[in-house]
């Protein structure tokens, strides 16, 4: 009963500007962790291809078996930079999704006011 008094106004721009904080605030949460896995990854992304290589040059030296588990192993490596690689990707995903909530959120407040 107290939402329909006079200060309705007032009460949805309080809550429009903790909204506004906690989102932005979040926001720059999203975008730091983004851009230091982005940055982690990109550093170190080029290390699976060169260890590939290395692999393809160490399996012809070694005996069938050792061949095959070093190659396994390589296995394992590329799916890791794939799940790696989309957690950049979900991580700006999240990024862009959040930016867009926020704008649509602030918007439902301005038709409220």
């Amino acid at each position: 009963m107290g939402f329909f008094r006079n200060n309705t106004k007032r009460i949805l721009q309080e809550f429009r500007a903790k909204s506004e904080f906690y989102s932005n605030d979040l926001g720059k949460e999203i975008n730091e962790a983004y851009d230091d896995l982005k940055s982690d990854y990109e550093e170190y992304s080029n290390v699976v291809p060169q260890f590939l290589e290395f692999i393809s040059v160490l399996k012809l030296r070694l005996n069938e078996t050792d061949a095959q588990a070093l190659e396994d192993f390589s296995l394992g490596l590329k799916k890791l930079n794939r799940c790696a690689k989309n957690g950049v990707e979900a991580m700006r995903e999240l990024s862009y999704n959040q930016r867009k909530l926020t704008t649509e959120t602030l918007r439902h407040y301005e038709e409220f006011e």
